[in-house]
Parts: structure tokens; sequence; C-alpha cells
């Protein structure tokens, strides 16, 4: 039996996984520069810091993540207490008539008085450590609720930041339309002047009385995505939408903080995603030893003691004390298969949170790779398409003059005019793209999140 203590301890468990010695698209000739806490102050939007202070504070998901938190804890406090002894105290006072007995005038009652206060204990010797596995258990499972609270704050700070990114850029490019919109209606003007006297068309105007209502209809879209992300924002604000008022702007008076990760072994550290499959598979480990230690004998010491007395007078005398004192053993000898069939359930549990626990580390490593990468593409996608929109808008400008003068004809001017309105739209899309990538990397980097101790 003895020799069986070594069997109830699970081998240690490790990810088996061999971590990289860089990141690959991180730049290595860049030190490490972490998320602040405050991550998002760096974009430079006082409206945004608002927005994240009041989702930090009132946001539903993170509140109900922190109630989590608080049930663990007195889960902890719960099966701690198996630890320790449990003591009782009763008191206890009958008095009791029996039915009459006998005859005729021989006919009696009889009435019994009985008075108790006893003091009793129970304890089960937590001889194959099974009480404190439960408690090792429940332990972890209360780490894991703080390190899921953590990965809940990061998913709804990058929420916000995106959804916020994608209203200023839903803004932007509604400016852009209704520009794109005048210009429309200009050339059309023009057309018309050409129309009137002769030297234009009625094909040149229809096609662009089509252009302008095409330009037109794209107006709707635009504002109903204004109002849905600005909507969006007050569910994760905690807000109703008519009590949520967001200016928004543009992306031209913000910036991107800097930021680069470290080492792979750092980022992983600074996961509470990774941190909490970690702990998860702690509570599975110890409950693999609960299990096993089901099979094994319980031993339980209980004792009482107290006073008892028909008169109540004499209930706290020396000749009223009684007590008793117990111990015993119980065995499992046969339940069904049930005790090894929940080893093994425990020990196929421990197995999934293992695999959990490794893919949540490739996981935070493509993660951060991804987002690296996606940061980098972005800026240059911007960098090109900013220029590629400064080109076209020569172009049209030439063009334009060019029609009034009458030496172009309609088909090259519209051919310029359709290539400047998707590369405005194409370098909003491209904006916005960068905005998120660098939200994604905060995220992928555990933003400016530390364990909690």
């Amino acid at each position: 039996m003895l020799g069986g203590c070594g069997w109830l301890t699970p081998a240690a468990t490790t990810s088996g996984i061999a971590l990289p010695e860089r990141l690959r698209a991180a730049d290595a000739a860049v030190p490490a520069v972490w998320p602040d806490p405050a991550w998002w102050r760096g974009f430079g939007s006082p409206e945004l810091d608002a927005l994240m202070a009041r989702a930090v504070a009132a946001n539903f998901d993170i509140a109900a993540a922190v109630a989590r938190v608080r049930q663990a804890d007195a889960q902890v406090r719960i099966v701690g207490a198996a630890l320790l002894p449990a003591v009782d105290l009763g008191a206890q006072a009958v008095r009791q008539q029996s039915a009459l007995v006998g005859t005729g005038n021989f006919a009696r009652r009889r009435v019994f008085s009985s008075n108790n206060l006893s003091l009793s204990a129970a304890y089960e010797i937590d001889f194959w450590g099974k009480n404190r596995a439960n408690l090792e258990a429940a332990q972890q499972v209360a780490f894991a609720n703080r390190f899921d609270v953590g990965t809940v704050a990061l998913t709804t700070e990058a929420s916000v930041g995106n959804t916020y990114f994608a209203l200023l850029a839903a803004q932007e490019q509604l400016a852009i339309q209704r520009g794109n919109l005048d210009i429309a209606t200009r050339v059309l003007r023009v057309i018309r002047e050409r129309f009137g006297v002769g030297t234009g068309t009625g094909l040149e105007l229809a096609q662009q009385e089509t252009i302008a209502a095409q330009q037109r209809a794209l107006v709707p879209p635009l504002q109903q995505q204004v109002e849905q992300n600005r909507n969006s924002l007050g569910l994760l604000v905690a807000l109703p939408p008519e009590r949520l008022a967001v200016e928004g702007g543009g992306f031209n008076r913000l910036k991107i903080p800097p930021v680069a990760p470290g080492l792979p072994a750092e980022v992983l550290v600074r996961r509470p995603d990774v941190l909490f499959a970690e702990a998860n598979l702690a509570a599975a480990n110890a409950n693999v030893v609960v299990a096993r230690a089901q099979l094994l004998p319980a031993i339980t010491l209980t004792g009482s003691g107290g006073f008892q007395s028909v008169v109540f007078e004499n209930l706290l005398r020396p000749g009223s004390t009684i007590f008793s004192l117990a111990a015993g053993l119980t065995q499992p000898i046969f339940r069904g298969g049930a005790l090894r069939g929940q080893v093994r359930l425990s020990e196929a549990q421990a197995e999934e949170l293992l695999a959990a626990y490794r893919a949540a580390i490739i996981n935070a490593l493509v993660d951060t790779e991804n987002a690296l990468v996606a940061l980098r593409r972005t800026t240059e996608q911007e960098r090109l398409q900013a220029e590629a929109v400064r080109t076209a808008e020569r172009a049209y400008a030439i063009g334009e003059a060019q029609l009034r003068a009458g030496t172009i004809d309609l088909v090259t001017l519209l051919t310029t005019q359709q290539t400047l309105f998707s590369a405005r739209n194409t370098l909003v899309e491209a904006r916005l793209a960068r905005f998120q990538a660098a939200v994604a990397l905060f995220r992928a980097l555990g933003g400016g999140w530390n364990a909690p101790i």
C-alpha cells in the first residue's frame, strides 16, 4: 500500500515544445519594447482613451470574468475546509408524554425529559494527499480564472480599438465618397454644357449620369457602417447607443506607437491565455491525484463529548458527562468500475488539457509572427497606396482640364476618374488595416497585462 504512494502523483508534464531562439519576423536590431498597460494612449486619441477607460470599468464580459474569480476563490475556501476538522455544537431539550397506561383509576401517563449539550468533531486523515490535491486543483482553477480576466480584458480592449478605427475608416470613406460624388457631379455639368452647345453626345451624358448615380448610391452603405460601428462601441463600453457620443475624425491626427517583441519565452509569460492553459493543466493533474486516491482506504476520526441529564439543573454536573471516540477505515471493494473509470477520465482530461496547453503556446507564437508581418506589410501598403493616390489625383486634374479644353474624349476621363475613386478608397482600407494590425500586435504581445500575484 505504501509503495503505491508514488503512483498517486502523475509525472511532471511539460509542453515538450522547443522554442525558437527568436521570432522570425522580429527585427533583431531593434531592442524589445513591451506594450504599456495603457498601450492605446500611444495612438494619440483622447476619445479612444475615454472609450477604453469606460470599457475597462464597465464592460459586461470583464465584469463576468471578475465574478468568476470570486467564485473560484470561494471554491478554494470550501475545498480547503476538508483539511481541517469539522466541529459542531449541539443542544437539545426534549419533554415527552406517553399515552395512558393501565385502566380505570390506575391509568397513568408517563412524562420523560431529556437535556443534551454536546460538542462533536470529525476529521479525515489526509493520508494519501487527496484533500491537499483537491485544494491544489481549486487553487489552480482560481489562478486560471485570474488569467482569464486578463484574456477577456485584452480581447475587449482590442475590440474597442478595432471598432473605433473601423468607425474612423467609415467616416473617412464617407467623406471621400462625397468628394467623389462632387467630382462626378462637376464633370456631369461640363458634359451637359458640351451637350447643350452640340459638342457632346447623349451617350456621353448618359454615361456620366450613370457614374454620378452610382457614386450617390455608395453613400448610404457608408453611413450605415458609421452608425453600426458607433452602436457596437456602445455594447463594448456598456452604454445604450443613444447615450454614447463619439465624434470620430480621421487617421491623419493619429500615430502608431512603437512596440517590438523580445524573446519567444518572454512573449509566452506575458500572454494570459498561455498561463490560463497552464493553470488548467495543473488543476487536471491534481484531479488525477484525487481520482487515484479514491481507490485507497479512507481513515476517519470522530469524537463527541458533552452533558446529558433528565433534569436541566443537573446538566452541567460531572455526573452528566458523556463522550465517545471512534476511528474508522473504509476501503472501497466494489463500485462497478466507477472509481477506476474516474481515474481514466481524469487522466484523459489531463491529456486533453496538455494538448490545449501546447496549442496555446504555438498559437501565441503564430499570433505574434502574423501580427509582426501584418504591421510591416500594411505599413508598406499604405505608403505605396498613398503614392498611387497622389498620382491618380494628378492624372485626374490633367484629364479634367483637357476635357474642358476638348483635347481628350470622355472615355479617357471616365477611366481616370474611376481610378482616382478606387485609389482613395483603397488608401483608407490600407490605413485601417495598418491600425488594426498594430492593435493585433499589442494584443499578441499580451498588451500591458501583468500576471496577478
